[in-house]
C-alpha cells in the first residue's frame, strides 16, 4: 500500500538473522515440506483401477494434488506416480532396501530427509518434483529416464513398465478431492520453497511492528511497514525482487488459478471496484502476516473473512 519509492532490499540468506535484529526467528520446522494433504477417493474411484484399493489410490491422489500446487506440467504427476507404483506399489512403507523408506523409497542417508519427513507422503512427493524439476530437459526425457534420472535405481529400466498404468491411476484420481493445510503460525513454518520459508520467516520476525503508510521497515529508516512494503521486503530477504506497491505486486504475478489451494508463501490480494489496495503473506491454514492499517501492527490473522474484498493470489517463486 502506498506509492513510497524505496532503495531494493536485496540480502543474503546468510544475513537473514542479522535483518531480524532483537526479533527471535521463527521456529523452522520443515525445509521443503509444504503441510500436509489428505485425499478420500471413493469406492467407484478404485474401482476404475483393477488391482489398487482406496489407500493406495489415496496416496496416488496426495501425490497428484502435490504436484498441482507445486504447478508441475501433468506429464510429471504420471512419473511420480510410475515411480511410486515400481517403489513400493503406491503403499507408504516403513522399511525397504538399507535404509528406504515410504512412497518413493527415499534414503535418509542421502539426503532426502529425516525417516519422519519421508514418510510423510506430502513431503515425500515435494522432495520427488523438486528432485525432477532438478534434471535438466526433464520433459524431453522418456519416463524411465526422466525418473532413473532422480532415482539412481539398481534397476534403471524398471519405470516404464508403469506408464500406461500411472496414467490410468492419474486420470482415475484427478476429481478425487484433496485437502491441503500448511502449519498457519510463526511457530511451525512449513513452505514448498526455500525462497517461501525465507520471506515468511522474515515477516513472522516483524510482528508488532507498527502500521507505517509508504514504510519499508527499519533496514530503510522507518519504523515499520505498510502491506506491501512488508511483503516487498519479506521476500527480498530471500532475494526475490517484488515491486513496490500493492497494485504492482498483483500485476507482477505469477498468479495462482482461481480455485486452486493456497500454498505457504503466497501473496493474497484485496480489491475494492477492481483496484487493489493490499496485500498479505499467506503462510498455510487460512491465516495471513501482514500489516492492515493505521493504528495496527504486524499481525497473523485469517486471510479470508465475510464480506471482504478479496480477488486473488500470486505465488512470487516455485523454485527457489
Amino acid at each position: 500500500m502506498g506509492s513510497k519509492i524505496a532503495v531494493g532490499i536485496a540480502v543474503a540468506l546468510a544475513m537473514l538473522p542479522m535483518l531480524l535484529g532483537a526479533v527471535p526467528l521463527a521456529v523452522v520446522t520443515s525445509l521443503t515440506g509444504t503441510g500436509s494433504t489428505t485425499c478420500t477417493p471413493s469406492e467407484t474411484t478404485a474401482d476404475s483401477v483393477p488391482g489398487y484399493g482406496q489407500d493406495q489410490l489415496a496416496n496416488a491422489a496426495i501425490i497428484t494434488s502435490v504436484g498441482k500446487q507445486l504447478q508441475v506440467p501433468e506429464p510429471g504427476w504420471i512419473i511420480a506416480v510410475a515411480v511410486a507404483i515400481q517403489e513400493s506399489a503406491l503403499r507408504n512403507l516403513d522399511h525397504g532396501d538399507r535404509d528406504s523408506l515410504g512412497l518413493f523409497q527415499q534414503r535418509p542417508s542421502q539426503g532426502w530427509g529425516t525417516p519422519t519427513q519421508i514418510m510423510d507422503p506430502t513431503y515425500a512427493a515435494t522432495q520427488f518434483y523438486q528432485h525432477l524439476q532438478a534434471v535438466s530437459g526433464w520433459q524431453q526425457l522418456s519416463l524411465n529416464d526422466a525418473a532413473q534420472a532422480v532415482q539412481r535405481s539398481g534397476t534403471p529400466n524398471a519405470y516404464g513398465q508403469h506408464e500406461a498404468t500411472a496414467e490410468a491411476i492419474v486420470a482415475a484420481v484427478a476429481g478425487v478431492t484433496c485437502e491441503h493445510t500448511g502449519a498457519g503460525d510463526c511457530a511451525n513454518i512449513a513452505a514448498p520453497t526455500p525462497a517461501a520459508l525465507t520471506a515468511i520467516n522474515y515477516a513472522c520476525g516483524q510482528r508488532g511492528l507498527p502500521y507505517v503508510w509508504g514504510g519499508n521497515g527499519p533496514l530503510d529508516g522507518d519504523a515499520g511497514f505498510d502491506c506491501s512494503g512488508l511483503t516487498r521486503a519479506s521476500y527480498g530477504a530471500a532475494g526475490v525482487p517484488l515491486p513496490r506497491t500493492s497494485r504492482e505486486q498483483y500485476a507482477a504475478g505469477p498468479h495462482v488459478p482461481a480455485g486452486a489451494p493456497l500454498l505457504p508463501g503466497d501473496l493474497v490480494f484485496y480489491a475494492t471496484s477492481g483496484r487493489v489496495h493490499h496485500v498479505g503473506l499467506y503462510i498455510g491454514g487460512g491465516n495471513m502476516i501482514d500489516a492492515p492499517d493505521f493504528g495496527q501492527t504486524v499481525k497473523v490473522e485469517p486471510y479470508r473473512h465475510p464480506g471482504d474484498d478479496y480477488v486473488g493470489a500470486t505465488r512470487p517463486t516455485t523454485s527457489r
